[in-house]
C-alpha cells in the first residue's frame, strides 16, 4: 500500500470511527448539534462531535482510533496538546453562543484492527479532560 493509499485508509478508518460513536452517543439519548467543527485560520482545533445531551449540557467529543496499543492507545492519544486545541476550539464555539450552559468533554477511543463487520468496542470517557 502507498502512502496515499495508507492515508486514505486512515480517513476511512477515522470516519467509521466517528460514524459508531456517533450511532452509540445518539443511542444513549444525545443529540448531535455539530460535526467536525473546525475553527478558522492555521493552527486552529477541530472538534469531531458536539453533541446535547437531554439535560442541557453541551459535549465535545474527541473520538480516537488506534489499531495499536503502543504509546498507551487511543485514550492515550489525547495528550495534553490535543487537548488543548479541542478546549481552544469549544472556547470559540462557545462565544458564538448567548448563553453558556454546562459542559465537559469525553472521548469515545476504540483500539485494534477495524473490520467493518466486527468494529473494536468503543469506550466512552466522559469528562475526560477538563478546559483548566
Amino acid at each position: 500500500m502507498n502512502a496515499c493509499n495508507e492515508g486514505q485508509a486512515a480517513t476511512d478508518r477515522g470516519r467509521q470511527a466517528e460514524d459508531a460513536a456517533l450511532a452509540m452517543l445518539q443511542d444513549a439519548g444525545l443529540r448531535v448539534l455539530r460535526r467536525n467543527f473546525k475553527t478558522p485560520g492555521r493552527g486552529g482545533g477541530e472538534i469531531d462531535l458536539i453533541m446535547l445531551e437531554p439535560d442541557g449540557t453541551l459535549v465535545f467529543v474527541e473520538v480516537r482510533h488506534r489499531r495499536q496499543m503502543r504509546q498507551g492507545g487511543a485514550t492515550a492519544s489525547v495528550d495534553a496538546r490535543k487537548q488543548a486545541r479541542i478546549v481552544w476550539a469549544a472556547r470559540h464555539y462557545l462565544a458564538r453562543l448567548r448563553q453558556l450552559p454546562p459542559c465537559h468533554f469525553d472521548v469515545v477511543a476504540f483500539d485494534g484492527h477495524w473490520h467493518a463487520a466486527h468494529p473494536p468496542t468503543p469506550r466512552w470517557i466522559r469528562a475526560a479532560f477538563d478546559a483548566g
